[in-house]
């Protein structure tokens, strides 16, 4: 099955029209990919690569007084800039305190956050958005070391965390019980989490699975989706426009997804300072589809797998999503690490609930269960998978932020 075809309405046309000529003017090198200035189809536009990006865009806008925000530089090419008008951080903002106002629903009195994060965009604006909400906020860096993390949050005591999932991860590795800490909400960015890992760490800090909230975006675009708790899945956020596609459709014709499957490909309506149309992801996702939501079109999909393209390497290829699926069936708490190199794939566990038998039942799960994993060993794109007990300190070194996928 394809990603979700993308059907528009004549109001949308009208907004595309005027999409472009924003685009026409801010970025008049646009005009030179466009066949003709009128469209009737989104599929009439080209599609904004990072080989255009990197000519046109990334660390070429001059300074008219733009934030600058800069890319997680997973690619071998590094970071590059990314540019936020006033109106585009003021958008962002906006959007996050929509969604951020359904996570503090049935919180009383003077609520507390505290954003533990990475760099980036969502970590320098997390504060200004639940400060806006009433919020008493506070803010950790991941350049402290563990321990000054657990300090904090014994101290601070926050209702609502603001994290990664290899942050959370942390500190329930290094804590002697999560639950002293008053946690009541918790709200992930930044990183896939599998509906099972987001079970076990409700059970873990002693809350609903519904209290655990998961958005997802890009520095490009800004917030792309979020978990409904309500409706069991993943919500296009407000002034973006998904297409789903194939691989080939986006110079990927080595690469394998599933039928269901799709690449997500973005345009954004309300996105100022970066030519938002038909921007890949590079993300994969699945179940992508328009439905009517409350009398309303949204665009919804069941979960991020992971990601895509010739610059990531094989260990960001690979699902995440789908090794902790196969873990947890055998582990109540773990913490997970995969790394891919030189052909071969250890996935490295560290639980006191880890024993031989369930090595081995993790390794031949994941070859057997997850497709992906099994035809790249099959075609000698990896060996056999290694699980290892214990992470070692090169795998998971006593720092807050650890890629939960290297490579």
């Amino acid at each position: 099955m394809r990603g979700d075809s993308v059907v528009m309405l004549d109001e949308e046309k009208t907004l595309l029209q005027n999409k472009l000529e924003k685009i026409y003017e801010i970025f008049p090198w646009y005009k030179n990919y466009c066949p003709n200035d009128k469209i009737d189809s989104i599929k009439d536009l080209p599609l904004m690569t990072q080989t255009i990006l990197e000519k046109h865009y990334y660390d070429k806008m001059e300074d008219y007084g733009y934030s600058v925000y800069m890319t997680s530089g997973t690619s071998k090419n590094g970071r590059k800039k990314v540019y936020y008008s006033a109106k585009d951080d003021a958008e962002y903002i906006r959007i996050k305190k929509e969604i951020y106002k359904k996570v503090l629903v049935g919180l009383e009195g003077k609520i507390k956050a505290l954003a533990d994060m990475g760099t980036g965009h969502a970590a320098s604006t997390a504060q200004v958005v639940f400060e806006q909400l009433g919020c008493e906020t506070m803010n950790i860096s991941f350049e402290l070391p563990i321990e000054e993390h657990i300090r904090i949050l014994k101290e601070f005591c926050p209702d609502v965390l603001y994290t990664m999932p290899s942050i959370l991860d942390s500190i329930v590795h290094n804590s002697l019980d999560v639950k002293q800490y008053g946690i009541k909400k918790i709200v992930l960015v930044g990183e896939v989490a599998s509906r099972i890992w987001i079970n076990k760490m409700a059970k873990i800090f002693g809350i609903s699975d519904k209290e655990i909230y998961d958005t997802y975006g890009s520095i490009e675009i800004g917030t792309l989706a979020y978990y409904s708790q309500e409706y069991g899945k993943y919500i296009l956020a407000e002034g973006l426009l998904a297409e789903g596609l194939r691989p080939y459709e986006v110079g990927l014709e080595t690469e394998n997804i599933r039928e269901n499957e799709s690449i997500l490909v973005i345009t954004s309506f309300v996105r100022d300072i970066f030519p938002a149309i038909r921007f890949i992801t590079f993300d994969v996702v699945r179940d992508l589809k328009t439905e009517i939501i409350n009398d309303k079109k949204v665009q919804t999909f069941s979960c991020i797998v992971k990601r895509v393209g010739k610059e990531i390497k094989h260990g960001e290829k690979i699902s995440i999503y789908d090794i902790e699926n196969v873990v947890y069936q055998f582990l109540d708490k773990a913490e997970i690490r995969v790394n891919v190199e030189n052909n071969r794939m250890k996935i490295y566990i560290s639980s006191n609930e880890l024993t031989d038998e369930k090595i081995n039942a993790i390794k031949t799960n994941v070859q057997e269960v997850i497709p992906e994993i099994g035809a790249m060993i099959r075609n000698h794109i990896l060996d056999e998978i290694e699980v290892i007990r214990n992470m070692g300190e090169k795998v998971f070194e006593k720092r807050i932020k650890n890629k939960r996928i290297y490579g």
